[in-house]
């Protein structure tokens, strides 16, 4: 691994563990509950091993998040004929690129799109089916 690229992934571990030291408790301290529904308590860890996938994680979730959005808005447009034929063309083929392209990003940090879909707990999943 780049020397430098080593420093900065020590230097984010170090910054993570300072911010999550104000938490009540490590994430091996947090019992498991098992009442209906209950899901175990699970905590960000900041491992230097998964502390990128986990970052690369959470960025690609926002953008599926914003893509999928932007998809739905776009439909909206087109089905009230809002923008002309080309628009509708080039706005399509701009969603499908980004569609593909973060699939390449999935593949490439070994993620599958549902792993970008967080448990929001009592609210269900982040993104929709």
């Amino acid at each position: 691994m780049d020397p430098r690229r080593a420093d900065r992934l020590r230097e984010v571990n170090q910054a993570a563990e300072r911010a999550f030291s104000l938490l009540p408790a490590r994430p091996d301290d947090v019992p498991y509950r098992t009442g209906r529904g209950d899901r175990a308590i699970s905590r960000l860890r900041t491992d230097p091993d998964t502390v990128e996938r986990d970052l690369v994680k959470l960025v690609l979730t926002i953008v599926e998040l914003l893509r999928q959005l932007m998809e739905r808005q776009a439909l909206r447009r087109v089905d009230r004929g809002d923008l002309t034929e080309e628009q509708e063309e080039r706005l399509g083929l701009t969603l499908m690129i980004l569609y593909d392209r973060m699939n390449e990003l999935c593949e490439r940090y070994d993620l599958t799109m549902e792993d970008l879909n967080l448990d929001l707990g009592p609210l269900g999943p982040l993104l929709p089916p």
